[in-house]
């Protein structure tokens, strides 16, 4: 594994071996163990602002050795219109790995393919890898393997967290049920790409009714805010709440990307609630872009 791009991109050997590379770095972390990334310098490049991304991979790199720095479109010359393709050419003579956090997917492949150099999507408009593995790791370590688990995701199902999810759930064969509005569900080309046990559906209760986990992320993403409103009174049903709850299997694990927007996508107290798993879920990121990170470098 060269680059880690996308979930659609990797292999189920691929997830299988981050999954159980997470397992062990997480259960060793207070040991001094490994240090792949003994003296590497990573760069992570952020169009977009982050709490929990940034910080884990910080954390993370440091944890194996190496030593990053932050670059922000204030701060660099892409922000004024520099080619991407010449950014990666400069930089890949100088890091040894890139964090990539940004709008456009092809941008992201774009440095990857000139640079050389091992890079991750921290997230991009059309899928968010990192977050999805450190969820299922979350959910199997909670719950056993995810083959044939039922997760309903609830609210904007053609985000880049739902689409991570949908390539996600052909490669481990589990069912996932997307409950939207027409509008908010994946397109016929991203399903027929994705392949696997996927079903999209309006009524929220049919998709909640016996599932494994309810998981829901916030319904305006950065760069969508110019239809926030819009978003909100057509997205208004689509919340996780005790009655959604309900519906689902006793033990359902309730999850949230974060950040979390009480009151829209996910009620207060359904939160706080299931607040154990949304911040080990949250925790889990670190765990899971080390065993990323180590296994790039190996």
């Amino acid at each position: 594994m060269k680059h880690l791009l996308s979930i659609e991109h990797l292999s189920q050997d691929d997830i299988l071996s981050i999954l159980s590379a997470t397992a062990e770095l997480k259960r060793k972390r207070a040991l001094i163990g490994p240090q792949p990334l003994a003296g590497q310098t990573w760069a992570l490049i952020f169009s977009k602002p982050s709490t929990r991304t940034r910080v884990s991979f910080e954390v993370g790199i440091r944890e194996l050795g190496g030593s990053c720095i932050y670059i922000n479109p204030v701060d660099a010359q892409l922000g004024r219109g520099e080619l991407i393709k010449d950014t990666a050419r400069v930089l890949a003579r100088m890091i040894h790995g890139a964090v990539i956090r940004t709008y456009s997917q092809r941008d992201l492949e774009e440095f990857a393919e000139y640079s050389g150099v091992p890079t991750v999507n921290a997230l991009t408009d059309d899928e968010h890898p990192c977050q999805i593995l450190g969820d299922i790791f979350s959910i199997e370590e909670k719950r056993g393997k995810i083959t044939d688990t039922v997760v309903t995701f609830v609210g904007d199902g053609d985000s880049n967290t739902a689409k991570s999810w949908l390539f996600a759930a052909a490669k481990l064969d589990f069912e996932l049920r997307i409950a939207a509005p027409k509008r908010y569900q994946p397109s016929a080309a991203v399903l027929k790409r994705a392949g696997g046990r996927v079903t999209c559906m309006e009524d929220l209760q049919e998709a909640a009714r016996g599932a494994d986990v309810l998981y829901t992320d916030i319904w305006v993403s950065m760069g969508k805010e110019a239809e926030e409103a819009r978003r909100q009174a057509e997205l208004g049903p689509y919340w996780i709440n005790q009655a959604l709850v309900r519906q689902a299997k006793p033990d359902a694990l309730i999850m949230h990307c974060l950040p979390a927007h009480r009151g829209q996508e996910i009620e207060d107290a359904t939160l706080e609630a299931n607040a154990a798993t949304i911040f080990d879920q949250a925790e889990n990121r670190l765990h899971v872009q080390k065993a990323i990170l180590s296994q790039l470098v190996s």
